[in-house]
């Protein structure tokens, strides 16, 4: 495991990156989220001491804290792209902040040791609650957007960061994951859909999150585990017929070891896979053996293998499965609350 090259890669990550990701400059908070915290994996957080505060002011600066008018705007952006005026509150009728980008906020932002006190909880909440559909599901901002497992994840996350539920209908949203169990035995991404490792997570996670596990049938909770162990080829596949992918590391193993199963997988062979996807020149993961490193692949194949039961042989700073931060920065969210 080439640590050191991972670092400055991620470290790179959060001071330049290429032309070729301009397309992801409304998401730049979600790709520094893959940077800080899977420094934090490699125990490298000390690289960014010196950028910790304009960090933490640069996520703040995304909040949009409270709107008067509309509540389902409040959260954060995911860059200062449509930020068109100073403070803490909508600055145009296309400015609100986004489910999936707030999840990640608050995850920076506890991560790099901040209390959160600069957050007004209720309107968050408040934000949150408006976004959940009445199926249970959540779409991802207010001016709408596809609604599906992904989404009921980042709420649940979000309560769990803010320490509070008031924004989520606990029960709507246990009964969609519930209903989003497929035949195969995986969850996909709503009803009737087909089973996928980024769903099974998510849905996994999120019953976790919400105190619902115990709302899964021993049968069903047998089949999804026979259906994750199954995408174990050498590395993880996101569904049958399709090729092993780093990301899937952390999608399938974090939903393996919340079920207190994942020892049943082969980590040995699944570090051997991740590993030949390294770039020993620039350090970073990437997708596939030969394909170019991504900050995406390269925090998830990370956070994937600090979860390996047994742990493997090398450092890394173990994960809370389902909030994907390391096990340090939940203890100071925990003490956040006492």
């Amino acid at each position: 495991m080439l640590i050191d090259k991972h670092a400055k890669f991620l470290l790179r990550t959060l001071q330049v990156l290429p032309g070729s990701s301009a397309s992801y400059d409304n998401q730049r908070i979600t790709i520094a989220y893959f940077a800080i915290s899977g420094l934090d994996i490699l125990d490298r957080l000390n690289l960014i001491d010196d950028m910790r505060e304009d960090i933490i002011g640069w996520v703040y600066n995304l909040l949009i804290n409270r709107d008067t008018d509309d509540t389902s705007r409040c959260g954060f952006r995911g860059s200062s792209t449509f930020k068109l005026e100073s403070g803490d509150h909508p600055t145009h009728p296309h400015d609100y902040g986004h489910i999936a980008m707030t999840y990640t906020a608050l995850a920076i932002l506890v991560i790099l040791g901040d209390d959160l006190s600069r957050i007004d909880r209720e309107s968050l909440c408040a934000g949150l609650r408006s976004l959940q559909l009445s199926d249970g599901s959540f779409k991802a901002a207010a001016e709408g957007g596809e609604n599906d497992m992904r989404f009921i994840y980042c709420a649940a996350a979000i309560s769990t960061f803010l320490n509070s539920k008031s924004g989520i209908d606990t029960e709507k949203a246990i009964d969609y994951i519930v209903n989003s169990i497929s035949y195969e035995g995986g969850f996909g991404q709503g009803p009737w859909l087909e089973s996928h490792g980024g769903s099974t997570y998510c849905a996994v996670a999120a019953l976790s999150l919400l105190d619902g596990l115990d709302r899964l049938p021993s049968s069903k909770v047998a089949g999804l585990v026979r259906w994750c162990i199954n995408r174990q080829i050498t590395g993880f596949q996101g569904r049958p017929n399709k090729p092993e992918d780093t990301c899937y590391t952390f999608w399938l193993g974090g939903a393996l070891k919340m079920l207190g199963m994942s020892a049943c997988a082969d980590w040995k062979e699944v570090q051997d896979f991740v590993l030949t996807t390294q770039d020993s020149v620039t350090g970073g993961l990437s997708k596939w053996p030969d394909n170019h490193p991504d900050p995406l692949h390269t925090y998830l194949g990370l956070s994937g293998l600090a979860l390996a039961d047994p742990p493997l042989g090398y450092a890394l700073r173990p994960v809370d499965p389902a909030l994907n931060i390391t096990l340090r920065a939940k203890q100071h969210l925990d003490d956040i609350y006492k």
